[in-house]
């Protein structure tokens, strides 16, 4: 299942010859320069495409964006390959558009702790726990989305 939102993307499709002959990747590596990158941003599903989107609109060359395309079994020596091109304390911030007890966001916190692989500080951005994974209204949804996003691109 897709979220209809990308139904007509160009970006969240793939050729023929890729569906014919390509392999799935467990994870997926948006990333300018290795040298500049000073933020990753961690991300499965649709909020790969907000993150990428707020990318290009703020013209921020230093964060590199991974997309985890198979939570469990999880892709660890895959991850730390990923990372590997990074500069060590390199911050690393799983976004989730999920509450924080839904999602992957405890999943991943359990499994790393405060430092990924122990050289890459591990944080997260993802909305505050609640009992439903929506709010019920599209203007508030799309007002936290907002902020979500502009969190992962915020400097600390």
């Amino acid at each position: 299942m897709t979220p209809k939102s990308l139904l007509r993307d160009p970006r969240a499709v793939s050729t023929l010859q890729q569906c014919a002959a390509g392999k799935f990747d467990r994870l997926l590596i948006d990333s300018p320069d290795g040298k500049n990158v000073r933020r990753v941003l961690f991300c499965a599903g649709k909020i790969f495409y907000e993150l990428l989107q707020q990318r290009e609109a703020v013209k921020r060359e230093d964060v590199a964006i991974i997309r985890l395309e198979q939570i469990y079994p999880f892709p660890e020596a895959a991850l730390q390959s990923a990372l590997a091109s990074y500069p060590e304390g390199t911050q690393v911030l799983w976004v989730q558009e999920e509450p924080e007890n839904m999602g992957a966001w405890r999943f991943l916190r359990s499994r790393f702790g405060e430092c990924l692989f122990g050289k890459y500080p591990f944080g997260g951005i993802r909305r505050p726990a609640s009992a439903t994974p929506a709010t019920g209204s599209a203007r508030i949804h799309k007002k936290d989305q907002k902020y979500l996003i502009a969190q992962a691109f915020a400097d600390a």
